[in-house]
């Protein structure tokens, strides 16, 4: 039964999505079955997996809205070697069309409840907001992978993030923990940075990946073309970064289940 693993942080700009399609991508290169679940209505996981959001229509707004099953609406990618929900500006009305529907918190788990068997991880690109499709990410959850830029207001920004996890774990999902916290657009040679980094370490100990992804011409360009950077430059830091945090997470679960 798949785990399932939302990207998740209310704020902007810190490589959510770019976390979310590069993890799916390395992962499935691990011979993994992985389906990228895209519930940002920009639909940047959809475009960045060489899907055009323009002509999705089959999207995670219809599974949200109960009018569609997930397996109907899933795109496989044998050459990325994952599959994907797609989304496109479809999931805007989500948030509306939601309101008056029973168990709305819980609509994207009940549904990926019917293909859960079909793969070994679920990743959840989320929103940067914590509104509804972030909640829904969240209930169906096992875990949270959150994206941290070492900035200023990294520390600062966790905190909401944080306090809603641990409302959302209270009320709705009691299972629900922090995987780790990925340290993204790293540069080493900023002293702010690494500042930043040694707090994150401090705060959170092992909860920090020791894996760093580093700013990375090649990864940012990679959704241009429509591929992971694994596909686009296989060499790049980038791409090697994330075999690395894949191989990682990975080590993490031999890990549990032996200690189990």
């Amino acid at each position: 039964m798949a785990r399932v693993i939302a990207i998740a942080n209310q704020k902007g700009g810190v490589g959510k999505t770019t976390t979310s399609v590069n993890l799916a991508a390395s992962l499935g290169a691990t011979k993994r079955r992985v389906l990228l679940i895209d519930l940002d209505p920009q639909g940047n996981a959809t475009m960045g997996s060489g899907i055009d959001k323009r002509e999705v229509d089959k999207s995670s707004y219809d599974v949200l809205m109960d009018e569609l099953d997930v397996a109907e609406a899933v795109i496989y990618l044998p050459t990325l070697d994952y599959s994907l929900l797609p989304s496109n500006a479809d999931l805007t009305a989500a948030e509306v069309g939601l309101i008056d529907q029973l168990a709305r918190e819980s609509r994207l788990r009940q549904a990926i409840e019917r293909v859960r068997d079909d793969y070994g991880y679920i990743i959840i690109d989320c929103p940067p907001a914590l509104n509804m499709l972030t909640i829904n990410a969240l209930v169906a959850a096992n875990s949270v992978i959150i994206p941290t830029q070492c900035e200023y207001y990294a520390l600062e920004g966790l905190s909401a993030l944080l306090e809603t996890l641990e409302q959302i774990k209270k009320v709705l999902n009691p299972g629900l923990y922090v995987e780790g916290f990925l340290r993204t657009m790293y540069d080493p040679r900023n002293n702010l940075a690494n500042q930043v980094s040694q707090q994150l370490m401090k705060h959170f100990g092992d909860k920090v990946y020791h894996t760093v992804i580093p700013r990375n011409v090649r990864l940012a360009e990679a959704p241009s073309h429509g591929v992971p950077a694994l596909l686009y430059d296989k060499s790049s830091t980038g791409a090697v970064a994330y075999l690395a945090l894949a191989g990682e997470m990975l080590r993490r679960d031999e890990t549990k289940l032996v200690a189990n």
